[in-house]
């Protein structure tokens, strides 16, 4: 049987226009006094947002992109609609407004209060459980929207699928349809031609301007709230709010609000704080706290040129677009191993002042079936859902190295597929710093133009890069810089990495710590004279890599 069709929606999912009050969707309607079923009495807000701006929601709530989804499955007679998502309240509020709209009432059933008709507050007796609510469904054939939520350990039970299928069929003739909400949930095979997919988007960037509104008139309804942000500060705590829900959204800035009872640009640490949590949650990608910058990296002038040329872009999205400008996609760092690719990845995060995560993609790798590609897409979601971020994939030929079985190769091979997807069909701001030391591993798709917005190769550093190198290490371990002779080591270091360099350091420390003596020129120069460098040790293979970026790559040094 052909699959269930899957529709991803993207655009609004609150049904909102610009002409609109997007507040807490939940919040959206003031419920009147006496008001009954299927939410009538529900009006839209006319007041004004105190602190920010007037609402703007002055007539009849307009039909969504979403909600006309929605519309289409139920008048092409699909009995079953699940929608993908974990914000109940949200979808719960969308339903109401589509009810209204199509004139049909609305039930919900949760297991805690069974099924009821959507305002009256009182539970239909012998619904408690989903199988006893389903068959009221089935046995009374009542043209209505059935909202049921959490049903993944009742899709297990055979009888309860034949239920599914029989209210489906109902539905497949008359007015009325099924809506199963959940995150991941799997519909057996003969449910497929009966039912659809539909996937709820993240709140658009207006509806999180207007809950900041809504959260400031809150607090000050009990405290007075110090405004103290400037305009781009507001911008980018809005921003850094993508990917959260709406309800994630409001405990953060209430909490921020009451807190220190202000509104100041420290709250955007509270957010990047939240993110963190919710990631660490996810289980798939790893976040990093921003730690460094640029300028702490020696040489690369190129790839911070490059850069600096793109930070005007993540600072000021919208006038960007206007300039018919979109968000960078990332670059693709290639060279010798322990010269600073990987501190890129942080360094760009800190200059940008967005979320740093890293995707470790062996971590990702699942014995069982299906689990692996699994795993790439959850973080491929994780980190669009929490756009604008940095995605740092540390050896990325390790990720589709194919150097297994028949079975590995399939795997890596489906997991480069849903890798090249996502990086040329990706909606969120989402920039990729991915590193590569082996070439001859990296699949041919992978390098193809479009994927990345460059190809840097990291060289050996140069004169420069190492005196810079000597400085930033040895003032990181208290050394006072004045007392070296840096061209000297420098000139001494020919050839060296940035990772050798540092290890010529800390052996010389290990030394003057044994002898309880100071750090010195001639002890530096010393322990250069006794490493081998990575150059010496692998000579061929730096070479042929120098050979494959000469006309593949542009310096990054």
């Amino acid at each position: 049987m052909p699959p269930a069709p899957k529709i991803h929606a993207r655009f609004s999912a609150e049904g909102v226009g610009r002409d609109e009050c997007t507040g807490l969707a939940y919040r959206r309607f003031r419920k009147l006094p006496g008001a009954k079923a299927r939410g009538l009495g529900y009006l839209p807000c006319t007041g004004v947002h105190a602190g920010l701006m007037p609402c703007r929601m002055k007539r009849e709530v307009s039909q969504t992109n979403f909600l006309e989804e929605l519309k289409i499955l139920i008048r092409s007679r699909y009995g079953i609609v699940v929608i993908e998502s974990n914000e109940e309240d949200r979808v719960e509020s969308l339903l109401r407004l589509l009810a209204d709209q199509i004139n049909l009432p609305l039930f919900r059933w949760t297991r805690t209060r069974a099924l009821e008709r959507d305002g009256e507050g009182k539970g239909i007796y012998g619904t408690g459980d989903a199988l006893g609510a389903l068959n009221h469904v089935r046995s009374t054939d009542f043209s209505a929207i059935y909202f049921f939520r959490a049903l993944e350990p009742e899709l297990e039970d055979p009888v309860f699928i034949e239920l599914l299928k029989d209210v489906a069929r109902i539905y497949g003739k008359e007015d009325g349809v099924l809506i199963l909400l959940g995150e991941s949930i799997q519909l057996p095979a003969a449910l497929h031609p009966l039912s659809a997919t539909l996937k709820l988007p993240q709140p658009e960037a207006q509806q999180y301007r207007d809950l900041l509104t809504q959260v400031l008139r809150d607090v000050r309804e009990h405290t007075s709230i110090q405004i103290d942000i400037s305009r781009e500060d507001i911008h980018r705590l809005l921003r850094n709010l993508q990917g959260l829900t709406l309800v994630e959204a409001e405990k953060i800035l209430t909490k921020a609000l009451i807190v220190d009872q202000a509104l100041t640009a420290k709250d955007l640490e509270g957010v990047m704080h939240a993110k963190k949590d919710i990631i660490e949650r996810e289980g798939v990608l790893e976040y990093y706290p921003l730690e460094s910058n640029v300028s702490g990296i020696a040489g690369l002038k190129g790839l911070k040129r490059w850069l600096s040329k793109r930070k005007k872009i993540i600072m000021h999205p919208e006038r960007a677009r206007e300039h018919g400008l979109s968000f960078p996609r990332g670059v693709l760092l290639v060279g010798i191993p322990g010269t600073g690719k990987s501190l890129c990845a942080k360094a760009v995060a800190m200059e940008w002042k967005l979320p740093l995560l890293k995707m470790d993609p062996a971590s990702l790798y699942n014995k069982y079936i299906g689990e692996t590609e699994k795993n790439f897409r959850k973080a491929m979601d994780t980190a669009s859902r929490m756009s604008p971020v940095i995605l740092w994939i540390d050896e990325i030929e390790k990720a589709f190295s194919s150097g297994g079985g028949d079975e590995e190769a399939g795997v890596s091979t489906r997991v480069l597929g849903t890798f090249l997807t996502w990086l040329q069909e990706r909606t969120g701001d989402v920039f990729v710093v991915a590193t590569a030391n082996d070439i001859s591993k990296l699949p041919p798709e992978l390098l193809r133009k479009g994927r990345f917005d460059e190809i840097f190769f990291v060289d050996l550093p140069d004169e420069e890069a190492r005196r810079s190198l000597f400085e930033i290490h040895l003032e990181k371990r208290n050394q006072d810089v004045s007392r070296f002779d840096i061209p000297a080591l420098a000139d001494a270091c020919t050839d060296f990495t940035g990772a050798d360099i540092e290890q010529v350091i800390i052996s010389a420390l290990y030394t003057s710590f044994e002898g309880e003596a100071n750090v010195d020129t001639p002890l530096l120069l010393d322990e250069a004279r006794m490493t081998r460098p990575l150059s010496q040790t692998m000579p061929e293979r730096i070479d042929a890599l120098r050979n494959w970026a000469r006309e593949r790559t542009v310096p990054a040094n």
